[in-house]
């Protein structure tokens, strides 16, 4: 992969993410518990899979910068994103160790609370490519 496509993957990862973590939070609410866990498992392999791709692009091609109209917004976007994502990474993991050692009482707890901030910067990860990208 050539890496001028590397962002365009990097936010198909992210869409992804959010796709599979709205549909594992469907199935948990329809009891259906493997699919749930397939759905989060995979969400969370998207993001790291997405982590990798993001540190090797920018140790590649460097800082990108934006150059809009929407700067402020931009900004605003890029920097909430940033830090829930340095938020969720262990709290992901956490939640997710919490349910594979079938601590499920704890899991549901820091799900609540894991949820949103993962989509949200699932969501905003998109919105930042499509900003920086003009698509």
């Amino acid at each position: 992969m050539s890496l001028s496509a590397v962002p365009f993957f990097n936010a198909c990862l992210n869409a992804s993410a959010g796709v599979l973590l709205v549909l594992g939070y469907v199935f948990v609410k329809r009891g259906r518990f493997f699919a749930h866990k397939v759905c989060m498992l995979s969400a969370l392999g998207c993001s790291a899979v997405f982590l990798a791709g993001y540190l090797y692009y920018h140790f590649r091609a460097g800082v990108v910068y934006y150059h809009g109209a929407w700067r402020a917004a931009y900004f605003s976007i890029l920097g909430t994103h940033t830090v829930l994502a340095a938020i969720i990474a262990p709290l992901a993991i956490y939640t997710a160790s919490l349910a594979l050692r079938g601590r499920f009482v704890q899991h549901k707890r820091w799900a609540k609370r894991a949820l949103p901030i993962w989509l949200y910067v699932s969501v905003t990860g998109v919105v930042i490519y499509a900003m920086l990208f003009g698509i």
